[in-house]
């Protein structure tokens, strides 16, 4: 007879919060076995389960709530949590342990406040009903868009991290935005003085409002505008919405009420077991502070799950410590990063700088007094460099001997630290603390794909901001036990740019969905390869890129087909082939020029830009300049931008061939032609090389039997002479060359590399490439030479395609709702013409100046 075992009876546990920190507390208790000891409760206000608010931007661009949720939806059911969703937690009673809601009482024998912070609406008169809008929720996100409808500018009261991504929203839904912030830079926490100026130029290039220094003393009825803020300073602002994101604060109001002891400037005060004066209640996440710190990160919250997680069910844990606070971002496409110390306060810390004012960027490595480790740094507009700080940083790795080289430009790529230069024990991500070597564990198991080490420990899940460094150390881990390397162009795409070039090519595919359906993962796409496979989609079949299926690939200035300008203007660059243009065109752009009042340049590559047209203006002008013979230049994409050329042997007593007519032939044969970076030619009729063919992509020098052709040069960043390729060729030959060399750049290029660091790249040097081009070694020549031949025959203006289409043209517009100028936009005088100026520097403008704009 076998004896009767009792079950077990289980503790009941209630989490209350169902946000990131909470579900992933969930599924520290699910992956450790908890739920053979605990009957788990889970309470949460919002009526969808927990989703990824990290992300939460990404709901104005397309993704609904289903796709933002953390969870599947029956993962807490398939596991044995009770999930009680839209339901508020109205009372904790310490005394009988049970905790209230609408619905009634249940008793608990552990209690887990994973309740996260609310955002903070500063007690401004006139700041409640319509006006006060925030950004934090699902919920909140659709109050902002039903606000939006019929709206034409909206003001956000922050500028932090949430307050960016919030005027991001607001640009998305057609607004035009304003930031307006009381301190005088923006994100002043993670931010310096030089760092918060670099940003604020990036914000305002792309066409946000931004408003330091600013203190809000009321809001009140506008008189263009909904609302008008008055700034205390006596200058105002009106708008038609405002959304408030001075900040979080923890929400603690049921800890309060409850009698747990709160810190002085809010959260539930825990120990470093996470638990707070009473023993049977923990705290985790942002509604914690710990010796009088709060942490608004996701992955401090994620390490107090782990740990709390491993503590109730008797495992090994980590004593909480604090948290990094490094931070890597993308706000309104602008890179900014922060690490450690990055203001420097550390006694003896001492500090590296570079500041590039003319591009906005700014990078500053902050070090120990002995100058023999990193304690900071700041980055804006640049974060490649990122990850190799980090690790420098987070793991005491000895300088080199110019610390400064960690931060200056070095070209194409930003410096890196070399995977084998990592210590096991560096933290990979610290989201999901996955180390180094848990990656090498994960590897030496057999894991040879970075999406099923992604699944299996969770590393690049969290914030996502460690996703380049992870790739690198697996790819590298991969590398050194022999296994082919997973060279995937994204998550979403399983293959190399060039292994998309040829399913595309092969297959005659023509969109982006139907690549995503039949070769890739994911229903979106994301930023790498939207742009890569609308590259790619145009260098092989040539569409207009102002297609509808087309134009969601497109970046910002090819959506518009113009190079946008710090001040939120735009640049017209009609093509002037050769540098060779007539009186009467030469005629018709002054007048163009003088009738829109835009500024005139005469560039380098031998065009004349014209600078300040507006958004709504774009197709007026173009209309004109297209009927006077003129074509778009391309200055705004990855194409051929240019053909250079010397007066050659017209004009020229020392020409020897006409460089003017073989600049105007190739400048028309590889017109509209798009490719993985910007391409340049040039041509000189001698060898005086007054085009200055060497630098180019591709230069043609004149000798006194043909042509001389060089590849793979450029000015850039990195510059680079062009190689010597072949000699004394004649027309025929020339363009023959020039065809396969530019064809088979596109075919094997990896995106967004100049032909100067792709032929580096290649295996053999120049004399693989002579090989392939000339001797046609691998048989591709007269393939190659017949995509170029269906890519000229499709070539068609985009400007005159989009003027020609109603539907296209409505997307350009400064407003959705009307035909209105952006009121923000100003110029003043100088040098006999228009320059821009920024709003907040009108009153520096002397008056007889203002008098004559």
């Amino acid at each position: 007879m076998n004896a009767f075992v009792a079950p077990i009876k289980k503790e009941t546990l209630i989490i209350i919060g169902n946000g990131m920190v909470g579900h992933h507390c969930i599924e520290q208790l699910v992956e450790q076995g908890a739920l053979a000891h605990y009957q788990v409760h889970v309470f949460g206000e919002e009526r969808q389960r927990a989703y990824d608010r990290v992300h939460l931007s990404e709901y104005f661009g397309g993704r609904d709530a289903e796709s933002l949720a953390l969870c599947a939806a029956d993962y807490y059911s398939e596991h044995g949590v009770h999930a009680h969703l839209h339901e508020a937690v109205l009372e904790i009673d310490r005394e009988q342990q049970e905790v209230v809601t609408a619905n009634g009482r249940i008793a608990y024998d552990k209690l887990i406040l994973a309740t996260g912070s609310y955002p903070f609406v500063p007690p401004i008169p006139g700041a409640d009903g319509n006006s006060r809008l925030v950004y934090r929720t699902l919920d909140d996100l659709d109050a902002i868009r039903a606000a939006a409808a019929g709206a034409r500018r909206g003001v956000v009261v922050g500028g932090g991290l949430l307050g960016l991504e919030a005027a991001n929203a607001l640009k998305s839904l057609g607004l035009e935005a304003h930031v307006v912030e009381f301190a005088p830079r923006l994100m002043p926490v993670q931010l310096d003085e030089d760092g918060g100026a670099a940003l604020k130029a990036r914000i305002e290039a792309l066409g946000v409002g931004v408003h330091l220094s600013r203190a809000t003393s009321d809001i009140v009825a506008g008189e263009d505008y909904a609302y008008r803020m008055n700034f205390a300073d006596g200058e105002s602002l009106e708008t038609d919405l405002i959304v408030f994101s001075a900040g979080i604060r923890p929400q603690d109001t049921l800890a309060r009420a409850a009698g747990l002891t709160v810190a002085e400037r809010g959260g539930v005060v825990i120990d470093d077991g996470f638990c707070t004066n009473d023993p049977a209640i923990f705290a985790i996440g942002e509604c914690a502070s710990w010796q009088g710190r709060v942490f608004g990160l996701v992955a401090p919250g994620y390490s107090m799950a782990r740990n709390l997680a491993a503590l109730l069910v008797g495992r090994p844990h980590e004593a909480f410590s604090g948290a990094d606070m490094s931070t890597k971002l993308k706000l309104l496409g602008v890179d900014v990063g922060s690490i450690g110390d990055a203001h420097g306060a550390t006694e003896g810390a001492r500090s590296y700088r570079y500041i590039d004012d003319i591009n906005h960027s700014y990078r500053r490595l902050v070090v120990s007094a002995d100058g023999k480790r990193v304690i900071g740094a700041v980055l804006v507009g640049d974060n490649s460099y990122y990850d190799t700080l980090l690790q420098y940083a987070l793991n005491g790795i000895k300088l080199p001997a110019d610390p400064a080289s960690l931060i200056l430009p070095v070209g194409e790529g930003a410096p890196t630290l070399g995977a084998d230069a990592l210590p096991d024990t560096a933290t990979i991500c610290s989201c999901h603390n996955v180390s180094k070597g848990a990656v090498c564990c994960q590897v030496d198991a057999g894991c040879t794909d970075l999406g099923e080490l992604k699944a299996n420990t969770k590393a690049a899940t969290g914030c996502g901001g460690c996703a380049a460094l992870l790739k690198q150390v697996f790819e590298h881990e991969l590398s050194a036990r022999g296994v082919e390397v997973d060279k995937s162009l994204c998550e979403h795409f399983a293959h190399t740019r060039q292994e998309l070039y040829g399913i595309v090519r092969v297959e005659g595919i023509e969109s982006f969905e139907a690549l995503l359906s039949k070769h890739g993962r994911g229903q979106h796409g994301c930023d790498i390869c939207k742009p890569a496979v609308g590259s790619i989609l145009a260098s092989c079949w040539n569409q207009p890129i102002t297609d509808p299926g087309l134009i969601p690939l497109q970046d910002t200035n090819d959506t518009f087909m113009a190079n946008m300008q710090k001040n939120g203007t735009y640049s017209i660059v009609p093509r002037i082939a050769g540098g060779e243009i007539t009186p009467d065109k030469l005629i018709v752009l002054g007048q163009v020029a003088k009738k829109y009042d835009l500024y005139t340049k005469i560039t380098g590559g031998q065009r004349i830009d014209l600078f300040g047209a507006e958004l709504h203006e774009l197709p007026d002008i173009w209309a004109e300049l297209i009927e006077a013979g003129f074509e778009t230049g391309h200055a705004y994409g990855k194409s051929l931008r240019t053909v250079k050329s010397c007066v050659g042997s017209t004009w020229c007593r020392y020409g020897v061939q006409d460089s003017v007519g073989m600049a105007l032939t190739l400048e028309d044969r590889y017109k509209g032609l798009r490719s993985p970076h910007k391409i340049k030619f040039a041509v000189s009729g001698c060898t005086r090389e007054c085009a200055e063919a060497q630098s180019k992509d591709v230069g043609v020098i004149a000798t006194d039997k043909g042509w001389n052709l060089y590849v793979a040069g450029n000015g850039g960043m990195r510059p680079r002479h062009a190689e010597l390729f072949a000699t004394d060729l004649d027309d025929a030959t020339l363009i023959k060359y020039i065809d396969r060399f530019l064809m088979f750049y596109v075919r094997t290029a990896d995106r967004l590399q100049r032909t100067s660091v792709w032929r580096e790249s290649l295996e053999g040097g120049l004399e693989y490439l002579q090989d392939v081009i000339i001797n046609d070694s691998l048989g591709l020549g007269a393939e190659l030479e017949s995509q170029m031949q269906l890519v000229i025959d499709r070539y068609e203006c985009e400007w005159a395609n989009a003027i020609s289409d109603p539907e296209k043209l409505k997307r350009f517009r400064t407003f959705v709702n009307d035909e209105r100028k952006d009121p923000d936009i100003h110029f003043v005088r100088e040098r006999g013409q228009r320059r821009p100026v920024k709003a907040s520097e009108l009153h520096l403008i002397p008056v007889a100046e203002e008098a004559a704009q």
